[in-house]
């Protein structure tokens, strides 16, 4: 037996391996006559992503870093007495890297000179597409809203997103076709405020963005992809830690997250129970905020159990609801409206990874999400009142293997996933003035659920079965100064109009390292199955019927089922690494596809009906300058530009009120998720004796609005009062400019090297700028910016 494998077995023998894609370093430290070198520390750094973590050799000399995300990284061993040892590695799948370190007494060696490194990690040559990453240490400091909803107010921090009302955030032109992917198990959920609970930013260790040449083991919804990393209670050192964290803010605002982890032998586990309440739970949608109250609770729990030096399981349940007030227009108020809605999911996953020998390992995840949302009428509704109850599920079992080979990287895989659905929804007109006959966009088609004119409630029920079965192999092949990233998957979806897709991922990139420089080029094909939410109801007979005529006559007059989207992507892009200190990356992208899928919005409810449109095409052009830390400075610029086309006619949806639909209908239009510029910049600071602050600012020049008549307008009491804030004499009418920006500053108190406590004050819109999201969109409908909000955050740790 080779020693690289004895010492692969020696060093498995004390590693926990990681039921996920991360990577893990292991190894020993001697000295030059090769006895084992106790309490050495050893620290997996990158510049860039800001991720760090450092552990103590053992009495044997044995060290393992896990729950390390796919990056390159610099490793430092130093120990008193010794000469200190540093190398670049590059961490690109879960089979295990097995370091051999032997340090040099420092009276023996005259120096130590490593050369490239600043070079080499303020760009990464094996990236072949836009691929960025956070952690959990950047996202605790970060100036962001007390009462935020999620993940999400992280991600659109970076470069490739049009930020929208509720959370929402549009990847590349795209309307929500993101995929979270938590600790392996996928979640294409619309994850915002108003349709689902999004994920908590306290679970998350460290969170991948790929938004360019999107690997091929990801699949489904792929315009963006979250690959969560969650925290693992192994190598905390200690059987019980924690934290418990308090917020007070405006709008009555009351929050509390609690934080736990530990490890004992072979178990770890980390856990968190947030809690938060407020009166403005979604954005408004008059400057009032009639009626917004609302309250979530999230619980997240994993373990990780090291069964033998090659095994390892891992457990995860994560749970929310959220019972909410719809927000009031004025009329609405006037009238009494009180719909409510409440959203729960649920989600367990069970996770092997086997070492099967020095290079290959195999990983298995089998997962189970159930998510509910109902929307309770009231009698006060008005112009329509509408109930709703469904639930969907999605079971997911996932098989990887992965092995390197020379210069090769391979991974391949086979998922299936089932989805059961159940829908139940109802509405009925209950202002005489709204569709009445004779008026301009009057449909017909509305008349028999008229209740002001004799007309019944329209009432839908059904369930179904969809399906999906997918299967893709990549490969990472390092040549001289090119990376080459080769992937192929195949989808079979089976659910209401079936598809197939053959899908040839490629990127390449070239590193010209003599002046800091790496280009890149990829394309992908990609299969993007439709919206689960209402997918029945906006497949229906019943649904057609309510069409409005123009889109029943685009259509033929027959009901069209809602089709996946096919797209081609094309990319290229750079790094650069500027004076030493700087990171640079940039990117152009064009996108076509056909059969865009999109959601429209039920008169400002959390009631969404998934649509299609015959095709898109998105031109965009993104990039980001990271500072590394500096003197305790440190911060980013992302830049992001996005041009989107989309053509008729709509397919699916539930066109009620809206009487853009018809003039959008006539030919292509610029859509929504169209912005011609978005730029976010981050400062922050932290110094050694704990004071901290973080500076966030944000310019956004306006999505597209609806085309709506500004005489209308001007005389409806429930939005005339919103002029100021669009401009609907441009084509395409937009939403006005505005700046935003959030801050935080703190102080966080150690003793020892170990956190106690942690008190910060945070404001949001400081300015206090009155701005639109967007304006009577068919899409999503009329929201506002968050006003000003402070609030102070008082953390203690235990």
């Amino acid at each position: 037996m080779s020693r690289v494998v004895l010492l692969f077995l020696a060093a498995a023998s004390a590693a926990p391996l990681f039921a996920q894609s991360t990577a893990s370093v292991s190894g020993k430290v001697t000295d030059p006559s090769g006895s084992a070198v106790p309490g050495a520390r050893v620290t997996v750094v990158n510049a860039v992503t800001r991720f760090e973590r450092a552990v103590e050799s053992n009495a044997d000399g044995a060290f393992v870093v896990s729950n390390i995300p796919f990056h390159s990284y610099e490793v430092r061993i130093e120990k008193v007495g010794f000469m200190p040892s540093s190398q670049t590695l590059s961490l690109r799948t879960n089979v295990p890297t097995v370091l051999e370190v032997k340090l040099q007494l420092a009276s023996a060696a005259e120096s130590m000179v490593v050369s490239g490194f600043e070079k080499l990690l303020l760009v990464d040559p094996e990236e072949t597409g836009t691929h960025t990453q956070m952690n959990q240490s950047d996202i605790e400091k970060m100036a962001l809203g007390a009462g935020n909803r999620g993940l999400e107010a992280v991600l659109v921090s970076f470069p490739g997103f049009a930020q929208n009302a509720n959370g929402a955030i549009h990847p590349r032109g795209a309307h929500n076709q993101m995929t979270y992917v938590i600790d392996g198990m996928p979640v294409s959920d619309q994850l915002t405020g108003a349709f689902a609970n999004a994920v908590d930013p306290n679970i998350v260790q460290t969170v991948e963005l790929f938004t360019g040449n999107v690997p091929a083991e990801y699949g489904n919804k792929i315009s963006a992809v979250a690959n969560i990393t969650t925290k693992s209670g192994q190598g905390t050192g200690k059987v019980f830690t924690g934290s418990t964290m308090a917020t007070l803010a405006q709008f009555d605002t009351l929050g509390q997250v609690t934080q736990f982890a530990g490890e004992r032998k072979k178990w770890g586990y980390s856990g968190s129970v947030n809690t938060m309440e407020t009166h403005r739970y979604l954005d408004q949608v008059s400057l009032d905020n009639l009626r917004n109250g609302g309250h979530s609770t999230r619980g997240f729990m994993r373990a990780d159990y090291s069964a033998t030096a090659r095994d390892v399981l891992r457990f995860n349940v994560m749970a929310g609801s959220s019972p909410f007030e719809l927000a009031n227009l004025r009329s609405q108020q006037a009238q009494g409206m009180a719909q409510r809605q409440l959203m729960r999911d649920f989600s367990s996953a069970v996770a092997w990874v086997h070492t099967i020998d020095a290079r290959t390992t195999y990983e298995s995840n089998v997962s189970f999400r159930a998510i509910s949302a109902q929307l309770f009428d009231s009698a006060g509704d008005t112009p329509v009142t509408s109930s709703q109850a469904r639930r969907h599920s999605t079971f997911t079992v996932a098989n990887r293997i992965n092995t390197i080979r020379g210069k090769h990287s391979i991974r391949a895989g086979f998922d299936y996933q089932r989805y059961p659905v159940r829908e139940n929804f109802s509405f009925g007109i209950t202002d005489p003035t709204f569709n009445e006959p004779g008026t301009d966009g009057y449909n017909a088609n509305l008349l028999p659920f008229d209740l002001t004119r004799r007309g019944k409630r329209f009432y839908f029920g059904e369930k179904g079965v969809g399906s999906m079965y997918s299967a893709y192999v990549q490969d990472n092949i390092k040549l001289g100064r090119f990376q080459i990233s080769a992937g192929l998957r195949q989808d079979y979806y089976r659910f209401l109009a079936n598809g197939n897709q053959f899908q040839p991922r490629l990127g390449v990139s070239f590193n010209l390292k003599e002046t800091g420089t790496v280009f890149r080029a990829s394309y992908n094909r990609t299969f993007q199955t439709p919206p689960i939410e209402n997918l029945l109801l906006s497949n229906s007979n019943q649904a057609a019927v309510l069409t409005p005529p123009e889109v029943q006559s685009a259509l033929g007059n027959k009901v069209t089922p809602l089709r996946s989207e096919r797209q081609n992507f094309y990319e290229v892009g750079l790094q650069q690494a500027l004076v030493g200190k700087l990171s640079l990356n940039a990117s152009f992208y064009h996108k076509d596809a056909d059969d865009q899928q999109d959601n429209n919005n039920f008169f400002n409810t959390g009631i969404i009906f998934p649509i299609t449109l015959r095709k898109i095409r998105v031109n965009g052009a993104e990039g980001r300058i990271v500072v590394p830390q500096y003197k305790g400075f440190s911060g980013s610029v992302s830049f992001t530009h996005s041009r989107a086309i989309s053509s008729p006619p709509f397919t699916g949806g539930l066109f009620i009120g809206n009487d853009a639909v018809a003039l959008l209908s006539a030919g292509p239009f610029v859509i929504d998720h169209d912005q011609k510029l978005s730029v976010q910049g981050i400062l922050n600071y932290s110094h050694k004796r704990g004071f901290y602050s973080s500076l966030s600012m944000r310019y956004d020049s306006g999505l597209v609005a609806n085309p709506s008549d500004p005489k209308e307008v001007a005389a409806d009491p429930d939005f005339s009062d919103l002029l100021p804030y669009v401009n609907l004499d441009s084509y395409p009418a937009r939403t006005r400019p505005r700046t935003i920006t959030d801050m935080v500053v703190g102080y966080e108190h150690a003793k020892e090297g170990k956190r106690q406590y942690d008190l910060s004050l945070q404001v949001s819109n400081l300015t206090d700028q009155t701005a639109l999201f967007n304006f009577q969109s068919i899409f999503v409908g009329t929201r506002l910016v968050t006003p000003r909000n402070v609030g102070v955050r008082l953390r203690y740790y235990f």
